[in-house]
């Protein structure tokens, strides 16, 4: 018990002066040129690095935790919404199906009616634009 008080006391005196011991990576301006060339130097490092520093962010932080708050809600919620919905849809689905027959049948029908007469009267003006 003594030793373990000793070492931390030791390490609390010492730890402290390492933060001393390191080399400052900037000081502050002497005047406002200096001030300036500070700013224009930060500016060109931002415009360089940025790009790669937000996409880096972005890859690491922000899209596994988007990741997994959409893997849970797909497990828990989205399963729990298909068990809701399937046997509505099931229901509806051949009514669907009918009615897209019905009106595929329908369509045909009216292309059939429809087509020669567009394409006379099509026929027709141009007809007439030659005779003109």
């Amino acid at each position: 018990m003594k030793k373990i008080i000793i070492i931390s006391i030791i390490i609390s005196v010492l730890l402290p002066n390492f933060s001393f011991a390191q080399e400052q990576p900037t000081s502050p301006p002497e005047s406002l040129g200096g001030a300036k060339e500070m700013g224009e130097k930060a500016l060109e490092i931002g415009e360089k690095e940025l790009p790669g520093i937000i996409e880096k962010i972005w890859k690491e932080e922000v899209l596994p935790v988007w990741q997994n708050i959409w893997n849970w809600l797909k497990a828990r919620i989205w399963s729990k919404i298909e068990n809701w919905t399937r046997p509505e849809i099931e229901k509806r689905k051949q009514y669907f199906e009918e009615g897209f027959e019905r009106e595929k049948e329908e369509m045909k029908e009216e292309l059939k009616t429809e087509v020669p007469k567009v394409s006379k009267s099509l026929w027709e003006k141009f007809k007439e634009l030659i005779n003109k």
